[in-house]
């Protein structure tokens, strides 16, 4: 039960991050979500061999991160949600790539430069897709894409999903109480029960769905959310642009790192 809970909390703990009042929270949700679009495609545009070009890359989530006043803690616990995948994709290349090649006078196999190369993409993106979440909120996001012409749709099958995951939880607590109080001292649901169980949690989640639906009618609910209809584009905001959008521009054309070293050992020398 007290997994269950924890796992209601987790949920909600984006949305309040999402409340706080700082300069990266104030930046216009399309204009976030706009940047954050460039960044995941310059990032995925990089070969499978490309290591230091990725390196200047980690310099957008740091600093989020930091005007953000986000936590590190609940986004690395949503990071190792996808550390099972980063290493499947790895270990796959490890016995499919097999070419040599030369790191630092060291004969390896290319596979573990995929491997790596592979997991900073990986890792980036993901990091980066849960601060828009945390630095934005999932409504304003949905308005966000509903002002670029993405389907009404499609918008909706995010935000409802996403909205009410906790909802659907809370069913299943509520459930496994009932079911614990009737099976003292029970771990878990008997296999004679499961079926029975999964087919109540259908019926009851179908009928709270109906309650939710016709609430929100109730409430005016047309379709559409419009809590960012009224935000204006401030220059604050075409300024975040830009400069995000150069900097990814330098960073994808120009290995820094390696300018960087050429320039320190031309001085050295």
């Amino acid at each position: 039960m007290a997994n269950i809970m924890n796992s209601i909390y987790e949920i909600n703990t984006l949305d309040d991050l999402a409340k706080k009042d700082t300069i990266i929270h104030c930046i216009h949700p399309l204009v976030k979500l706009i940047t954050a679009f460039l960044y995941l495609i310059c990032v995925v545009s990089f070969n499978k061999y490309e290591i230091s070009g990725l390196i200047p890359f980690v310099f957008y989530p740091i600093l989020i991160t930091s005007l953000g006043e986000i936590p590190l803690a609940p986004i690395l616990k949503r990071v190792l949600i996808a550390a099972p995948f980063i290493l499947g994709v790895g270990v796959i290349n490890l016995f499919y790539d097999k070419t040599p090649m030369n790191v630092a006078g060291i004969i390896i196999n290319s596979g573990w430069i995929t491997f790596l190369s592979l997991s900073i993409k990986i890792l980036l993106t993901v990091v980066v897709s849960i601060l828009l979440i945390a630095t934005t909120g999932m409504e304003n996001l949905a308005c966000a894409l509903r002002m670029i012409k993405v389907p009404k749709i499609f918008v909706m099958q995010i935000l409802l999903t996403y909205r009410y995951i906790s909802v659907l939880v809370e069913e299943a607590s509520r459930m496994m109480k009932a079911y614990y109080l009737r099976a003292p001292g029970q771990k878990g649901v008997k296999m004679k029960d499961l079926g029975s169980f999964i087919g109540q949690m259908l019926l009851r989640t179908y009928d709270r769905a109906q309650r939710v639906y016709e609430a929100m009618k109730l409430r005016g609910f047309n379709g559409e959310y419009n809590s960012t209809a009224s935000l204006k584009i401030k220059l604050s905001d075409y300024l975040y642009l830009t400069i995000w959008c150069l900097f990814f521009i330098v960073a994808r054309n120009f290995n820094i790192p390696i300018l960087i070293g050429n320039l320190f050992s031309g001085v050295i020398g």
